[in-house]
C-alpha cells in the first residue's frame, strides 16, 4: 500500500541475512495482513534469512516445519507463548513445542497480570493491540482465566517456572519475556542465567505496560540479555520516536535487536520492517556497521542461526550456535 514507507534499496541490502524474530502472520484467530507461505516467498525473493512465527494463542512449530519445507532458503522457526490457551506457565507444552522445533518462548503477554493490571493508558493516537477485543469476547463469554504469574506472593519463583526454565535451557531455546513488569523482568533474567539459558530477550521495552527505563535497560543488557527494538511500538503511536532512538543509542546497539511485531493488516508489509527500520535509524546518524549488527548478526544469534562472516568475532565465539 503506497502510503507505507517503502524501503531503499541501501536498507534492503543492509537486511539480507536477517530474521525478523517477532512477527504475527497468518493462520491465526486474529486477521493478518499475510500468511507463513506468502512471506516466505517474500523473504527469498529478498534474501531475508527467516523469521519467528509467533501467536499470543497457539504453538507454532509445525507451521514453521511446513514453511521450511517449502521454502528451504527461509528459515521459518516455531514458538510457544505461554498464555492461558497453552496452559500458563507449562512445562510439559514447552517440552512438546522444543520437541517439535520451536526455538522461542514468550513468557505470558496478553494473560500476564502486568498486562491485565496494567493502569497505563494508550497514548493519544495509539493504535489498540489486535488481541484486547479478543480478551474482552472471553472475558465477556464467561471465560476469563486466571492470570499467569512467574513469582509467588513473597517474590519467589513458582516451581512451575522453574522447570519452564529448565525446559528452555535443556534445548537450547530462546527466551523473551513477553509482556512482563519491568521489575519482574530484571528478577527473572539471573534466575534464567542461572539456569542456564544462553538467549534471553527483553521483549519491546518500550512497550505501554512495560516502558522498561533506561538505568535497568542498562543492567539487563550488561547480564546478557538483547533488548528487543519493535518496529510497531513507534510506529503505531505507543512511544515516540525520539525514545525509541534514543534508547538504542544510549543502551548500545550492540545490545539491542531489531524486530517489526509486524502481520497487522493497516500495518506495512512484513517483509519490509527491518528495511523501514533500517532507513530510519540510517537517518538519525546509525551507521550500516551498527543497523546490520541489530537486524542481522544479532537477530541469527537469537534465533540459534550461523553467524555470517562479516559477524563479530563475538558472535563467532557464541557457545552452542548450530551450523
Amino acid at each position: 500500500m503506497s502510503h507505507h514507507p517503502q524501503p531503499s534499496p541501501r536498507a534492503r541490502e543492509l537486511v539480507r541475512g536477517s530474521y525478523d524474530i517477532h512477527v504475527h502472520i497468518a493462520p491465526d484467530v486474529m486477521k493478518r495482513r499475510i500468511d507463513d507461505l506468502g512471506l516466505a516467498e517474500r523473504c527469498a525473493d529478498l534474501g531475508l534469512g527467516g523469521f519467528v512465527i509467533k501467536s499470543h494463542y497457539t504453538p507454532t512449530a509445525e507451521r514453521a516445519e511446513i514453511v521450511r519445507k517449502l521454502y528451504p532458503d527461509v528459515n521459518a522457526l516455531g514458538a510457544i507463548t505461554l498464555n492461558a490457551s497453552v496452559g500458563g506457565l507449562n512445562p510439559v507444552a514447552v517440552e512438546i513445542a522444543a520437541r517439535g522445533g520451536a526455538q522461542f518462548v514468550w513468557l505470558p503477554t496478553v494473560d500476564s497480570h502486568n498486562q491485565r493490571a496494567c493502569l497505563a493508558e494508550e497514548p493519544d493516537g495509539a493504535t489498540p493491540p489486535m488481541w484486547a477485543q479478543l480478551q474482552a469476547d472471553l472475558e465477556a463469554a464467561g471465560m476469563k482465566a486466571e492470570d499467569v504469574n512467574l513469582f509467588d506472593a513473597d517474590g519467589e519463583l513458582l516451581p512451575e517456572a522453574r522447570q519452564v526454565l529448565s525446559v528452555i535451557a535443556k534445548h537450547g531455546m530462546t527466551l523473551a519475556t513477553g509482556h512482563l513488569h519491568s521489575d519482574e523482568s530484571a528478577q527473572l533474567v539471573p534466575l534464567a542465567i542461572e539456569a542456564g539459558i544462553k538467549r534471553i530477550v527483553i521483549t519491546h521495552p518500550e512497550f505501554t505496560s512495560q516502558r522498561m527505563v533506561l538505568d535497568r535497560q542498562r543492567e539487563l543488557a550488561q547480564q546478557g540479555a538483547f533488548l528487543e527494538r519493535c518496529l510497531t511500538t513507534p510506529l503505531t503511536g505507543k512511544v515516540s520516536w525520539d525514545t525509541w532512538f534514543s534508547n538504542i543509542r544510549d543502551a548500545g546497539p550492540e545490545n539491542s535487536v531489531i524486530s517489526s511485531d509486524l502481520g497487522q493488516p493497516f500495518n506495512p508489509p512484513v517483509e519490509d520492517g527491518l528495511a523501514i527500520a533500517a532507513d530510519l535509524l540510517l537517518e538519525k546518524d546509525f551507521t550500516e556497521q551498527e543497523v546490520r549488527l541489530m537486524t542481522v548478526h544479532n537477530s541469527r544469534w537469537l534465533a540459534g542461526a550461523a553467524p555470517l562472516p562479516d559477524a563479530p568475532a563475538h558472535h563467532h565465539a557464541k557457545e552452542g550456535v548450530p551450523s
